[in-house]
Parts: structure tokens; sequence; C-alpha cells
């Protein structure tokens, strides 16, 4: 029975009609089938069917803000197990006979408390296990994608080393990959046929045993001209049947497109107005061409449409994936990228089989936004771009301003981040932020919740977070996006040891400075004592060790808006910002045990309106946050933070502390000093740049020679730091000295007192 408090909940939280459109789906059903609508008829439906009724009821159900209110049974909310319990679908460990009773209640209109009970049963039956992972499992391994860059040239001698890593797997000869993508294209099977037979045609066909005109030796230029010719009088022809959007295929290889760090040109691609083509931001479709059919490899033509496609997501602030296509020799494939990774379709002859050619190109010109790999959550009206949401069961119209920043990487989180506000109230100034997690992750709009509950000061304030859907169903990598193509079935599929590879052992022989302590996730709280660091590698769970990842798509809306903390007006405003950022680390632990584990320039916000000096520098993103006394790890894949201001100890392999976080803090000073010459003007510094790209060992090595010597650290802080900057280097000198203070070997609370006192002696500094 449902406890006292739970039953208030209910009673003073109906469920009305925020079912009825459940109840439709299941009358639409049970009359397609000819059967009645009552609870009795489930047991004689399909799993398939059973699968899609509790598809529709979850989201009704998540959708009723009483799921915000009724506790969970093990952790969050009510909300967060039936999240996890949607997340499990693409599992064979769920239990159809388990959800039906659920079902059963819903259909059968039964009374509240009822249907809850039902929903408690299920999620707690019906929700697999969580992975098991040795409690050892403290610190994930190393990875890194393009997003981590900071302040860096993005050359390409530097960058192709981690792009490789951002692509992530790359899988190819996917059975049913053309299906998958190009079967939601009305009459593309029957107009690609009709016009394939026009190629045919005539005493000077376009395609007689392979197509007429086909360059002999696959010359990239010679290729591109009768790429755009062949697929010229394919428009034409596709025009009796369909009008074309405004997009075609442009091959314009030796121009540079705007919208990029580093200047890229795109050899062909299908492109949005092609007339006025300038920027990444057109290229809808982008391929590669190659001449010699070998090179249809991973170091060759798949290395190069990945760079390709990073400079897409990244102009394109709505893209959830990307189409692309490679040609080597007359070997064609058709990829699609997203944050886990590229797949690959079946190679194909374009000369052997001219008709999956001509379909392909058809595809591409007729395909909606939406399975072009566009947010069809975002609309537009009157150049108005919004986003509806469901905020306290009231539906809500959330106008964009502007695109705040969007990480540039492939794999990975990829972060967006939009200016808005509530419609009818420009005034209220709110921050959406998109990115795709792990299932296992904690949901950050939960964590949001929980720091609202404790109190906690200086950390963005949470306004609404969803899960998003699209088609009625959650916005996943491996269903929503890759339609249940499965990579076990690539022709290079090789079942990895785990999704998260093995730890190094940490060496335990050193003293040198700041080779800090290793303290559990657990111990994270604050314990003066010292803690012994971690004496093997990280062991894999071997039941299961060939789970595929997957990510989903979430979405959180902040009531706080800054700028980042190297754009403060002065450095007295800098230092301020950066003790209340301090301030608000320490709120988040003590208040809400959660540790923020990802500090750096980018998650460190400072207001300047005037109208809170209290509250001038705040924390944002939770994205790798973790309550402190979780066991096990976090579901992220490497090792948490940005690597160019991970302490010491993290780039070793230690466990994860609040030491580590505020040894990030003084990072992140020492960073906008050499790198910012005034308030956002940031520069490269050669020295520092391969901080991006160095192997973590290097990296450690680097950091520890750095502020080893304090007479080394003045001299190399002396040497690069900017001349508006120069005024803190004694200040910095003396940050370093605390945090660094016994080699950092012991775990000390009093490491957030000592570094605020530094900050405040440094803004009553004249010179400051």
């Amino acid at each position: 029975m449902i406890d006292e408090i739970r039953s208030k909940i209910i009673r003073n939280n109906p469920i009305g009609k925020g079912l009825d459109a459940f109840l439709t789906t299941f009358s639409s059903l049970c009359d397609s089938k000819g059967i009645p609508c009552s609870g009795e008829v489930l047991d004689r439906l399909s799993d398939e069917d059973v699968k899609d009724l509790i598809s529709g009821l979850l989201p009704a159900l998540q959708n009723l803000p009483v799921t915000r209110l009724l506790p969970s049974r093990t952790r969050g909310t009510l909300r967060s197990d039936l999240l996890r319990l949607e997340a499990s679908f693409d599992s064979d460990d769920l239990d159809y006979d388990r959800v039906k009773p659920l079902l059963k209640a819903s259909v059968a209109k039964k009374p509240d408390d009822e249907i809850w009970i039902q929903v408690y049963h299920t999620v707690t039956e019906s929700t697999p296990p969580p992975r098991t992972i040795t409690t050892r499992l403290k610190q994930t391994p190393s990875s890194r994608n393009m997003g981590s860059l900071v302040n860096s040239s993005e050359r390409r001698i530097d960058t192709d080393e981690v792009l490789r890593e951002d692509l992530g797997p790359m899988y190819v000869d996917i059975p049913e990959f053309h299906k998958a993508f190009f079967s939601s294209i009305q009459d593309l099977e029957r107009v690609s046929q009709a016009i394939f037979d026009k190629c045919c045609e005539g005493s000077d066909p376009w395609f007689s045993e392979g197509w007429a005109g086909w360059p002999r030796d696959a010359n990239e230029p010679a290729v591109l001209v009768w790429l755009q010719t062949l697929t010229g009088q394919l428009t034409r022809w596709a025009q009796d049947y369909r009008q074309i959007l405004e997009r075609r295929l442009l091959a314009e290889p030796n121009k540079p497109l705007g919208g990029s760090t580093a200047k890229r040109k795109l050899d062909v691609g299908i492109v949005s107005y092609p007339e006025a083509l300038t920027d990444w931001s057109q290229i809808l479709i982008p391929g590669e061409l190659k001449s010699n059919p070998k090179e249809d490899r991973q170091n060759g033509a798949w290395f190069d449409i990945g760079k390709y496609v990073r400079e897409v997501f990244a102009a394109q602030d709505t893209r959830r994936f990307v189409l692309a296509f490679t040609l080597c020799g007359s070997l064609m494939r058709i990829w699609e990228f997203d944050r886990l990774g590229g797949i690959a379709s079946t190679q194909f002859d374009i000369n052997r089989n001219g008709l999956q050619f001509v379909s392909t190109i058809l595809g591409f010109l007729w395909m909606k936004e939406k399975d072009l790999g566009f947010d069809p959550t975002f609309a537009t009206f009157n150049n108005m771009r919004y986003i509806d949401i469901i905020r306290n069961g009231t539906p809500e119209r959330i106008v964009i301003d502007e695109v705040m920043g969007r990480v540039t990487c492939i794999t990975g989180r990829a972060t967006t981040c939009w200016k808005a506000h509530p419609e009818g109230d420009p005034s209220t100034t709110l921050v959406i932020k998109d990115s795709w997690q792990y299932p296992e992750r904690d949901l950050e709009g939960e964590l949001l919740h929980r720091v609202a509950e404790k109190g906690v000061c200086n950390v963005a304030r949470y306004y609404h977070h969803e899960t998003i859907y699209i088609d009625g169903r959650v916005d996943d990598v491996n269903d929503g996006i890759r339609r249940g193509l499965h990579i076990t079935k690539a022709s290079n599929y090789q079942p990895q040891g785990s999704d998260m590879p093995r730890i190094s052992q940490i060496s335990q022989g050193s003293s040198t400075a700041g080779q800090k302590r290793s303290s559990s996730q657990t111990s994270a709280r604050m314990s003066s004592s010292k803690r012994p660091r971690s004496e093997s590698p990280t062991k894999t769970d071997p039941a299961h060790c060939s789970a595929p990842q997957n990510r989903i798509h979430r979405r959180v809306i902040v009531s706080d808006y800054g700028q980042n903390i190297y754009k403060a007006s002065s450095r007295v405003a800098l230092l301020r910002a950066l003790q209340g950022c301090i301030d608000g680390h320490e709120s988040l632990l003590r208040r809400a045990c959660i540790l923020h584990r990802d500090i750096s320039i980018n998650n460190l916000m400072i207001h300047q309106n005037g109208n809170s000096p209290s509250f001038t520098g705040f924390l944002i993103d939770l994205d790798l946050a973790i309550k402190v006394e979780r066991e096990g790890a976090s579901g992220a894949k490497g090792k948490t933070g940005t690597r160019a201001f991970m302490a010491i100890g993290v780039l070793q392999g230690e466990q994860h502390s609040f030491m580590h976080d505020l040894e990030s803090f003084f990072w992140v000073l020492f960073w906008i000093c050499i790198h910012y010459d005034g308030p956002g003007k940031g520069k490269v510094v050669p020295e520092f740049d391969k901080w991006n790209y160095v192997g973590m060992h290097e990296l450690a090595t680097l950091k520890i020679g750095t502020v080893a010597r304090e007479s080394f650290f003045i001299e190399t802080l002396t040497q690069h730091c900017t001349s508006y900057h120069k005024p803190l280097i004694p200040w910095v000198n003396r940050l370093r000295r605390a945090v660094f203070q016994n080699n950092g070997q012991e775990e000390d609370p009093t490491l957030y007192s000592r570094m605020r006192e530094v900050l405040r002696e440094a803004q009553k500094d004249p010179t400051v």
C-alpha cells in the first residue's frame, strides 16, 4: 500500500485527463484489430503491441506534474524511475508481463491510487538492474574529443589525432541502412525506377552497363564535373514528379567555407541555397571523393568525411545527426554520424547499381529536414525561433534569442546553449541547454532540483528539464536516430572489452609536488584523513562487456544568464567571480552532497548587472556531477573534466575528490592570465596549445613541472602572462602555494577558506 505521504500527494494532484491521449491510442488499436476495448484483451496482444502501448503510456505519465513530486523507491523522483524504465526498452530484460497490470489499470480507468501502485510496481520490477561495476571503478578512463580544446589554433597537425578519437567507432556494411533512412520518403522507390528507366532509354542512354561519361581513371576534378552534370539532369527529370527544395549537389573543392576555426574546403555535397554558398551552415550532406577505391578505409575517406561532418555539426545548432557519402572510384557508401560515432551502408558500385545511385541522389534532394537530422522540436514563425514545453502541467513557449555556444565535437555530450525568454516576457532571461547523455548518468535536471531544494548558493537556478521526444519516442541514438540498426551486424564489428577501457595502474613511488591524494567519490564529502592511492587496474564486468552504448537527448532550462568568467569587466570582477564560484562549489558539496567535477573557464560564469553582489559568480553544467554518497562509476566514458584544467591527480588516474576541483580553479585563473589580454580578448599561446593534445601522463608531467618550484613558476607566469593580467602574478603564486601545500597529499576542507582569503586580499591590492 502506498504510504500516507504518497497518498496525500496523489489526492492533491489527480490524473484527470492526463491519460486521454493514451486511451485514444488504445481504442484505435482495438478498433483496428476488431477486439473490445478492455484490459482483458492485453493478454491477446503481441509483445510489439504491448511495447507500443507502454511507449505511449510512459510519456503521458512522465508529463504529469505529480511524478516530479512522488519520491522514487531508490533515488530521485518517480519520474526518474519512469525515464530509466523507458531507456531499458532496447534491452532484452524488459518483462512484458510485468507492465500489463499497469496497462490494465490505466485502460480500465482505475482510481488514481491504484494506477500509481501499479506504476511503482512496474518501475521496481521491470527496470533492469544497473550495470555491475567493481567498486574500485570510481575514475573512468581517458578519452578526448574536439570539444575539449580551449584557446587552440586547431592546426591539422595537432587536431587530426584528437579528431580520430572524436570520430569514435566507425562501423560499415550495416544491413538495411538504405531502408532505415530512405524508406520514409514518399514515392521514392517508384520515381527512382521511373527516372532510372529514362536513363536507360534512347540511342545514346545515360546508363548502359555503366554511366555514360564516367571518367575512366576516376580523376577527382573530372568526377566532380560528371557528378554535377548527371545530378543536374536527374533533378530536372525529378521536377516532373515533385518540386525539389532549394538544394542541389554542388562541387567547389577549392573554396574555403566560413564558420570554422580552421578554414576547410569541401569536395562535394548537397547544399541549401547553392547560389550563395559561403558557410558550413548551408551544407546539408557533405561528400568526400577519392580516385582510388582502396581509399575506402578508416584512415582514408572515412576519416576525411568525418572532418567535414564535424564542421557541419559545429555550424548548425539544431543538428542531431548528419548524413554523408563517400565515393572512392565508383564505390559509394552512405554514412550517418551521431553522438556515438559513424555507421555506413554496404559499399555499392554506382556503375553496376545505377538504380541505387539514382535513389540515393533523389533521396538526398527530397528528404525532410527532420530526416536530415535537424531537431523538429525547434520551430520558426515570422522569423522567430521557439520551442514548446509543458512546465508544471502548463504549456509554455520559449523564444530563442541567440546561440550562446555549441561544443564542436562529433561524439560526446555535444552541449549546445541558447539565450532565450518566455514568450511575452522578454525581461526574463533563460538559458536552454541541450546535450546527449549516457542513460546511466544522473539527470542534470534532477540534480538541479536537488540543488534548489537544499538551498545551494551560486549555482544556476532550475527552471525546467525534459527528455526530448520525437514522433512519440525518446530521442536517443540507437533507436531514435539509427532506427534500430545494429552495429553488431557491421562487417568490421568487434566486441569491445567494455564500454570503459581498462585504466592503467597508477605508480605509487613519486612524491613530486602536485601528485595528489586519491579519494573515492564516496569519501568526497570532506575527510581530513589521508586516503590510499588506487592499487590495481580497473576490472571489467564480463557480463556486460559487449553491451552497446547509447546516448539520450536531454534538455535543461535555467533562469540565470551570465558571461564566461574570462569576460569579467575588470581584474577585481574576475577575482570576485572566482570567489563566488568557489562559494558555489562548497555549497553544492556541503548542502546537496554533489561534486561538480568539471571546473573550467566555460563553466564559471559572472553576473555583471550589479543587482546581486553576493551572486556575482556562479557555476553551471552539472553534466559530470555526481552525488557523492553514490557507489560505482558515473557512466562517463572518460576521465571527467576539461583537459587543460584537470587536476594533476585526475590526469594520473586518482579518484576524483573536491580537492581536485579546487585545483582546477587554480588552473582556470592561471590559464586566463596567460591567454586573455583583457575581458574576452583571448589568444593562442603555442607553448600551452599542446596541453589540448598531449597524452594524460605527459600533461600531468607538464603541470607538475610548472608548479613544483616557485622560482620556475613565477618565471613561467611572468614570461607568458598578458600585460593586462600581470598585476595578478603574485596572487596567482599565493594561490599556487595554498593549493599545492604539502604536495596536496591530504584532503583539507580548509582549502576553501584559504583560497577565498587569497582572492579577497588580491581584490584589495591597489595595483590590481
